[in-house]
């Protein structure tokens, strides 16, 4: 199938905006009405927009009728609690589906790596439209945490780590990356992020906020990230042996919004 995509994303599939003056915004994300939902780790997301208008975050093909992530639904209630976080996303003029501020509890490196999924979201999107990606804005200060993005789940080599001060803005291609946060802490992190549509709308905006995918991870020891793989690998093993006691097959990790 052939979709619109970013020029900006082709290559290595993320950009790194400038950075935002978070300091000048009111914390509204500490205001919102928040539901469980296992993601990257143990989360909990306030949606802004959802397929209904409902405060859930399920995958708009769940719904009836099914229809991929785009044209997502305000939430008046969360949208007056959050009128900047709002502004925000909607700021680039391109096609929202789900807007949320997700809560990530603190974790640690091997925990991440297990949790490396990849995004679903453009499940029943039309042919020749626009490519669906993900916008990351950082709201709390989180300068020791990291984005992890991997083109191979298991391959360290191809892993990207971004820095997670407040006012970090992202867009990725998550449907192309395994990505998960590793998040030390030791308080929540917040973060918005909202499903956007590619199109010239966000070509302009990614330009307006001079979107680069220069990057260099700061190096982690070798040993580190063995015995972190190490870990993954033990955790991963431990999982199909408790799924096939109970008679089940492990199919894989799957991805965090099916």
């Amino acid at each position: 199938m052939s979709y619109v995509k970013s020029a900006a994303l082709d290559e290595k599939g993320f950009v790194i905006l400038d950075r935002y003056e978070q300091s000048k915004d009111p914390k509204e994300w500490l205001d919102l009405e928040y539901v469980d939902w296992r993601s990257s780790g143990e989360t909990r997301f306030a949606p802004l927009a959802s397929a209904n208008g409902e405060i859930e975050v399920n995958g708009f093909w769940n719904h009836e009728p099914p229809r991929t992530d785009k044209d997502g639904v305000w939430i008046p209630s969360q949208v007056e609690k959050a009128p900047t976080l709002t502004r925000r996303a909607q700021e680039p003029g391109a096609n929202v589906g789900r807007c949320r501020v997700i809560e990530l509890k603190p974790n640690d490196y091997p925990e991440a790596l297990y949790n490396l999924h990849q995004d679903d979201n453009n499940r029943l999107n039309p042919d020749g439209s626009g490519w669906i990606v993900r916008g990351f804005f950082n709201l709390s200060d989180d300068a020791d945490s990291f984005m992890v993005l991997r083109e191979e789940r298991f391959d360290p080599d191809t892993e990207i780590r971004i820095p997670l001060p407040a006012g970090t803005q992202l867009i990725v291609d998550t449907q192309r990356f395994w990505h998960a946060v590793w998040h030390p802490g030791p308080e929540n992190r917040y973060c918005l992020i909202t499903s956007w549509e590619s199109g010239p709308q966000l070509d302009a905006y990614i330009e307006r906020w001079n979107g680069t995918s220069e990057h260099e991870s700061t190096p982690l020891e070798e040993s580190f990230m063995d015995n972190a793989q190490n870990e993954v690998q033990r955790r991963l093993a431990e999982r199909a042996a408790a799924l096939a006691s109970r008679g089940r097959d492990d199919d894989g990790p799957a991805m965090s919004e099916v």
